[in-house]
């Protein structure tokens, strides 16, 4: 218990799946948090929360407007006080189909969303770290931004480049006594992933034992899995951590 008592963290996409698993477990742990999202259901996440004791609020925010955040980001400050946590989280899947087959549109809303998102909230957090006087970026990145399967080519490129954002960023600001790490989560079951199924029109059942197929440990992960390793990484006792890459994949890429 206790283990991020006293801090602020921001949790972007934080109405469903691995952000709200990360919100409640942030909050269970001591912080007050910040859920944003486009999503209303944001909302709901936050007032679960307090009804189990913890302190959330929640901001209607989208990642990909740099105006927003600013704003919005600035809003969290003044309203909690300071910020300690981000936890770069907002992402969306896209479209699968080949290279040569995307569409500028289409590849242009998966990096406006998945990096180009972490880009604007990691530039306007660091000044409220500074402030802070240092602090934790967690950036979720994926298995597929370490190997490639041979899909989703825009979800892969984005998540790649998320992995290499963190590492700069985190040698830019380790004089600030700001740490940057990313996780990479083999599959989780999230809405995310059901779409995926609902998209391909595969019954949920079927869908999720192929997938757990594929982990050596022979299931997928649930939000929680992921939401401990970013409650590890945004509390003190990751302190001489900065720069790494946390993979939690059911062995997915220890092959």
């Amino acid at each position: 218990m206790d283990r991020v008592k006293g801090k602020v963290a921001v949790v972007t996409g934080g109405a469903m799946g691995i952000g709200a698993a990360a919100a409640e477990c942030l909050a269970r742990e001591g912080a007050t948090v910040a859920i944003t999202d486009i999503d209303s259901e944001g909302e709901k996440v936050a007032a679960r929360i307090r009804e189990a004791g913890g302190r959330c609020h929640w901001w209607d925010m989208n990642t990909s407007s740099e105006t927003e955040v600013q704003k919005t980001f600035g809003d969290i400050a003044s309203s909690l006080g300071h910020i300690d946590i981000l936890v770069n989280n907002a992402g969306i899947a896209g479209v699968d189909k080949p290279t040569d087959q995307i569409t500028e549109l289409e590849w242009e809303n998966v990096m406006n969303v998945n990096v180009k998102g972490v880009f604007f909230c990691t530039k306007h957090v660091i000044p409220h770290l500074r402030k802070a006087g240092g602090g934790s970026i967690v950036n979720l990145s994926s298995i597929y931004g370490l190997i490639g399967a041979g899909d989703v080519p825009p979800y892969h490129a984005s998540k790649g480049a998320v992995r290499l954002m963190t590492k700069n960023d985190a040698l830019i600001y380790a004089p600030d006594r700001i740490r940057v790490n990313s996780i990479h989560p083999g599959y989780i079951w999230t809405p995310m992933v059901e779409g995926v199924a609902q998209r391909r029109g595969i019954a949920l059942d079927e869908f999720k034992a192929s997938l757990g197929a594929l982990h050596p440990l022979g299931h997928v992960g649930e939000p929680d899995d992921i939401a401990w390793a970013i409650l590890y990484l945004a509390s003190d006792e990751s302190r001489f951590v900065t720069g790494a890459e946390l993979v939690v994949d059911g062995g997915y890429t220890a092959r």
